[in-house]
């Protein structure tokens, strides 16, 4: 397909880019002079800042600021700025004609003639109210997800704790007061305990799986992989699945972030038990754009499920590991893996966003 030849373009008139920044509705677009007035509105302005043309022109742009702001100098201080440094950029609370209080992004643009000489300043404002309440919104749920995820974490390490401290410390002397009576006893009542002895034995390995699965401590002592190839070796078999865990980290992520991915594994690797039908099941790590990505991948049926079924993974299993995720500051998704079966990814930075 041709296209019509490259013409040299008339020079637009002044009067028709002027026409261009007054119809301009999103911004509020305007000039100063070099001592801060205002020496020209667009129809942007009037609509953000709710000042006719004829209301502002030729007062001074402090105007726009609030109080604390006039009172530390910042319209002064941003117009010297923006002569050391040629531009500003600067968001905050300015005023409306009424008296309202919006959110602004604020660039600050100095003008200088051929010879130097400062001839002003072009300044764009754009309302940003509505993307920080969104942002406040998604910060403050962050914030209720963490605080959930990190009582979670606490009521299972004290679970932990109380299971390896007094439930199976209990068993394991039951145990061994079971060994020592089957040395008293006749051989016809010995068999029988030493059956006892072997069912107490089976618990207290259920214990230790269960403290295991509630509060990793391989986490803590030797890092994430380990952990998860301590995991998948105990539960993997059991479920009949093939597993391997491919570490391509360049560095292992640290506290709660590893905890983080942990959860969201045992998670991914409980639903491929559980809902897959599969015979293998992987777990790949990598340190990509300063963070980890994590993939568990599976050869079972895939995502052709019934929609019910679907409906109640997505709520029990895939809301929890979306949720940690992106509480973390990363992301989560789901998808068929190419040749058969689910892969579920999740990326999550090497340091979490504050949340306080």
């Amino acid at each position: 397909m041709s296209h019509p030849p490259r013409r040299r373009p008339d020079r637009m008139p002044e009067s028709a880019f002027q026409l261009l920044v007054e119809g301009v509705l999103d911004y509020a677009i305007f000039m100063l002079d070099p001592d801060g007035h205002i020496v020209s509105w667009n129809i942007g302005a009037e609509r953000i800042k709710g000042y006719s043309a004829d209301e502002i022109l030729g007062r001074h742009f402090s105007v726009f600021y609030p109080p604390e702001d006039i009172a530390t100098r910042k319209p002064d201080r941003e117009l010297e700025t923006a002569i050391a440094d040629g531009r500003l950029e600067d968001e905050g609370w300015r005023l409306r004609k009424d008296g309202t209080r919006f959110w602004a992004n604020v660039v600050i643009t100095a003008l200088f003639d051929h010879t130097g000489s400062l001839r002003g300043f072009g300044k764009v404002t754009r309302d940003m109210t509505e993307r920080r309440k969104t942002e406040q919104a998604l910060l403050a749920r962050r914030r209720l997800v963490t605080h959930l995820v990190e009582a979670q974490e606490l009521e299972r390490r004290r679970i932990a704790w109380d299971v390896h401290d007094d439930s199976i410390q209990s068993m394991v002397a039951v145990g061994m007061r079971l060994q020592l009576l089957a040395t008293k006893l006749p051989a016809e009542h010995a068999a029988t305990v030493a059956r006892l002895d072997e069912t107490v034995r089976a618990a207290v390995e259920r214990l230790r799986m269960l403290v295991f699965r509630l509060r990793p401590p391989e986490i803590d002592r030797s890092g994430l992989v380990v952990a998860l190839e301590r995991y998948l070796g105990d539960v993997a078999p059991a479920w009949g699945l093939d597993h391997a865990v491919r570490d391509e980290l360049r560095r292992e992520p640290l506290g709660d972030t590893a905890v983080t991915i942990f959860r969201i594994c045992q998670e991914a690797v409980a639903n491929v038990h559980k809902h897959a039908r599969a015979s293998t099941v992987e777990v790949r790590l990598a340190t990509v754009d300063d963070g980890t990505l994590v993939e568990i991948s599976d050869d079972g049926v895939g995502m052709t499920m019934t929609a019910d079924h679907q409906a109640g993974l997505e709520h029990f299993g895939m809301i929890e590991m979306r949720e940690r995720a992106e509480t973390a500051g990363g992301w989560w998704t789901v998808a068929e893996r190419p040749g058969g079966g689910t892969v579920v990814r999740c990326w999550l930075p090497t340091t979490a966003p504050d949340a306080s």
